[in-house]
């Protein structure tokens, strides 16, 4: 049975927050630098490898102080075109990402890693900015707990308050309610008001917690209906926002994409990229959802299984560059990781968490993960075994575990397998930033002049029944 906890102050313990696998890790030395990296030099070096990029348009977005969207990750495939000009193209932005117990140590002295640099620079900022009620702080999830609980130790030992680490689980007891706009915690026949709480809650969010509260949510629902855990609304948020920085030469990176399309669409899709595909659900997460398409077989399974959702989005497919999709930008393919010593080389991807600060964005953790099975030319069976490098495995309705053994850290001996350097690490790094800035000027233009959320032109920009309906008001 899950419980509310109480954090009390000086209670961080590293063995409780973190993989064993990152514990004792070291931080490889060009990653190391790269977090030592300030805005100036990566605005100096990127406009060196990318002349036509204006170089003050790029330092104004790494300063970019976000309304909504404080802290995020982008998940990121390192391709290649035909012609060998290599990518960071982004999958996916996620609202509460994963990270920081993958993250190894900045310095011998760096205890609490990037739960510190979240906390200290973007949430207590944000916290004495705003005009709260009066009420405790909270850290709210309903998944990842070994992380959750490390975000509440750090909030308690940085203000001094105990932390209410709060289960908030879809379809379970519900420990807080909301009157008015505040969050109340139901504990012990009382109602304790909470001015502030740190989200974790990751599915279906917007049926518990409304788009807009008096106490401070870090982040609140909206980015996620805005394109944190909306991918349908978060590419159209992508499309916007390369259309206003059209003229900086910057641009987010993408598989090319084909929104609201209905299931009875999605073969017509799929045979326009040549019959591989990948089709999303747009507000799942942690791999479900997503479904990769190489023959007919599995886009037979996708058309005959039952789907929650009315709306979908087919993007390219890029894998192997003899079976990857060909679409309007040419072919993208995988670069992959480097061969190990049975010649083997596995699809991995990157993400990449960053918050927003008074300062601007800055990076505060990276790990990268691999799928279970090497590519080569000649792809038999699931392609997901090959494509899909999700570590999170669904055990039940509001359960899960990880499949660590394909994650891989950024330290001496994981990050040298990955095939990338210094620059893919600082073209991640503003691809990312990119898109939560997109994510977050969409928020902005979902909230009116009083602070409410504007149905109608979310209803404009995702008109699906299914997900209308969950929208708590």
């Amino acid at each position: 049975m899950r419980t509310v906890e109480v954090i009390h102050p000086e209670n961080f313990e590293q063995e409780e927050h973190f993989y064993p696998k990152a514990l004792n890790s070291q931080l490889h030395g060009m990653v190391s630098h790269f977090f030592n990296l300030d805005h100036q030099r990566i605005v100096k070096r990127y406009n060196y490898l990318n002349p036509q990029v204006d170089p003050e348009s790029l330092k104004e977005i790494l300063g970019y102080q976000t309304k909504h969207f404080f802290w995020g990750g982008a998940d990121l495939f390192y391709v290649t075109t035909e012609k060998g000009n290599r990518k960071m193209v982004v999958l996916e932005t996620n609202s509460c990402p994963s990270g920081q117990k993958s993250m190894p140590p900045r310095s011998d002295a760096d205890e609490y890693r990037g739960y510190r640099y979240l906390i200290e620079e973007s949430f207590i900022p944000n916290l004495k900015k705003k005009r709260l009620p009066k009420g405790a702080l909270a850290v709210i999830y309903d998944k990842n707990y070994m992380e959750v609980s490390g975000y509440a130790a750090t909030i308690a030992d940085l203000t001094g308050e105990d932390v209410y680490l709060i289960p908030h689980f879809n379809n379970e007891e519900q420990f807080v309610d909301f009157k008015d706009g505040v969050m109340y915690l139901k504990q012990d026949g009382k109602e304790i008001p909470i001015r502030a709480a740190f989200r974790y809650v990751t599915q279906k969010p917007w049926n518990r917690i409304p788009t807009t509260t008096k106490t401070f949510i870090f982040n609140s629902t909206l980015v996620c209906l805005s394109g944190g855990r909306n991918k349908l609304l978060a590419n159209k948020a992508y499309e916007f926002y390369n259309t206003e920085i059209a003229a900086s030469g910057l641009k987010i990176m993408m598989p090319e994409t084909i929104k609201d399309v209905s299931k009875v669409e999605i073969p017509l899709w799929v045979q326009k990229f040549g019959g591989k595909a990948v089709i999303k659900n747009p507000y799942s997460n942690a791999g479900q959802g997503v479904y990769t398409i190489t023959s007919e077989e599995e886009l037979e399974d996708f058309l005959n299984e039952d789907h929650s959702y009315d709306q979908f989005i087919v993007q390219s497919l890029i894998g192997h560059y003899d079976w990857s999709s060909h679409g309007d930008q040419g072919k993208f393919y995988h670069i992959g990781t480097v061969p190990n010593k049975r010649g083997s080389s596995y699809i991995a991807d990157l993400r990449v968490m960053v918050y927003s600060s008074p300062k601007g964005f800055f990076p505060c953790a990276i790990y990268a993960r691999r799928a279970k099975k090497p590519m080569s030319s000649d792809l038999k069976g699931s392609s997901w075994e090959v494509l899909g490098t999700n570590l999170s495995v669904k055990k039940g309705e509001n359960t899960w575990d990880s499949d660590t053994s394909r994650l891989m850290l950024m330290d001496r001996k994981d990050f040298n397998t990955l095939g990338i350097g210094i620059d893919d690490l600082i073209e991640a790094y503003i691809q990312t930033v990119l898109t939560i800035i997109a994510i977050d000027k969409m928020a902005q233009n979902l909230i009116g002049k009083k602070g409410q959320f504007k149905q109608k032109l979310f209803q404009s920009l995702d008109n699906d029944a299914s997900l209308l309906k969950e929208i708590m008001s």
